[in-house]
C-alpha cells in the first residue's frame, strides 16, 4: 500500500464510506509494511546480570538490518554490544547507526561502549605464532576491550625463531592468563606453557598447508600439549579464547 491508497483509505473513512472496522481489517492485511521490520532473534537483555556481560552477536549468516536490531534491543537496555564475523557491509551500515562504533577489520569484529569508562581490570597477553594468526588474534583483543580487561598483543614469536618468544618475556610474565593463537603444527602454547604461572588459553588457527587440515593438525597439537596449564578452544575461536581469559583475568583482579 502507497502513500495515495493511504490517502484514499482515510478519506474513505473520513467521508463515512468505510467504518473503522473495515479500516482497521485493511491496514492489517498489509501486515508490517507500515512499522519496522522485524528480527527473529530473540534478544538475552538478561544475560549481563546472570553472566556478568551482555549477550554478543555472532553476525556471519545474519542480515546488516537483523544485526542492527539486536545491537539496539541491547543499547535500549543500557548495554554494549560486541559483533564478531562483521563483513563490511554490515561494519558499513552498523556505522551509520552507531557512529561511536569502533570497527576492527582485521579481526571483523564491532563494538558498541554503553557511555561507561571503568578503569582496565587485570591483564591478559595475546601471543601469535605468525602474522597469519593475526585476525584471530585481532578478535580475541577486541574481545578483552569489550570486557574492560587490560591486554597486550605480541607478535609473530613462533617456534620457527626460538629466541623471539624469551625476548618478549617480560611482556606477558605478569599476565592473569595467556591467550596463545598459533597454525601449522600449534606447537607455541606448549612451549608459552614453561614460561609463566597462569592458565595459557590455546587458540589453533586454521593457517597451514594441506596437511594441517584447516586447523584440525593444530588443535590435535594443543590438545595433547605436556604443558599442564593449557587448555584448548575450538579452530579460529579468538572471541573464545579472549572471553575465558577475560573472565579469569577479571575474577583475579575482583570486584570493581
Amino acid at each position: 500500500m502507497n502513500a495515495d491508497e493511504i490517502r484514499e483509505l482515510l478519506e474513505q473513512l473520513q467521508r463515512g464510506d468505510l467504518d473503522v472496522e473495515a479500516a482497521v481489517r485493511q491496514l492489517a492485511d498489509i501486515g508490517g509494511s507500515l512499522s519496522a521490520p522485524t528480527v527473529d532473534a530473540h534478544v538475552d537483555v538478561d544475560r549481563r546480570r546472570r553472566c556478568g556481560f551482555p549477550e554478543v552477536v555472532f553476525c556471519e549468516g545474519k542480515s546488516t538490518e537483523s544485526v542492527r536490531q539486536i545491537f539496539e534491543a541491547l543499547t535500549d537496555h543500557g548495554q554494549s554490544c560486541l559483533g564478531t564475523r562483521v563483513s563490511h557491509e554490515q561494519a558499513a551500515g552498523l556505522l551509520q547507526r552507531f557512529p561511536e562504533a569502533e570497527h576492527n577489520p582485521v579481526a571483523r569484529t564491532i563494538r558498541v561502549p554503553n557511555g561507561e569508562c571503568d578503569p582496565l581490570l587485570g591483564k591478559v597477553a595475546v601471543i601469535t605464532a605468525g602474522t597469519s594468526d593475526r585476525p584471530v588474534a585481532e578478535e580475541a583483543v577486541e574481545t578483552l576491550r569489550w570486557m574492560g580487561c587490560g591486554c597486550e598483543l605480541i607478535v609473530d614469536v613462533g617456534v620457527a625463531g626460538p629466541h623471539r618468544l624469551p625476548e618478549k618475556r617480560e611482556r606477558f610474565a605478569d599476565a592473569d592468563a595467556v591467550v596463545v593463537v598459533a597454525g601449522m603444527e600449534g606447537a607455541l602454547p606448549s612451549v608459552v606453557g614453561g614460561f609463566v604461572d597462569c592458565p595459557v588459553i590455546a587458540v589453533p588457527t586454521s593457517v597451514g598447508y594441506g596437511a594441517s587440515f584447516g586447523g584440525v593438525a593444530a588443535l590435535l597439537g594443543m590438545l595433547n600439549s605436556c604443558a599442564s596449564n593449557v587448555t584448548v578452544v575450538n579452530i579460529d575461536s579468538g572471541f573464545k579464547g579472549g572471553y575465558v581469559a577475560g573472565l579469569i583475568a577479571r575474577r583475579i583482579a575482583g570486584p570493581r
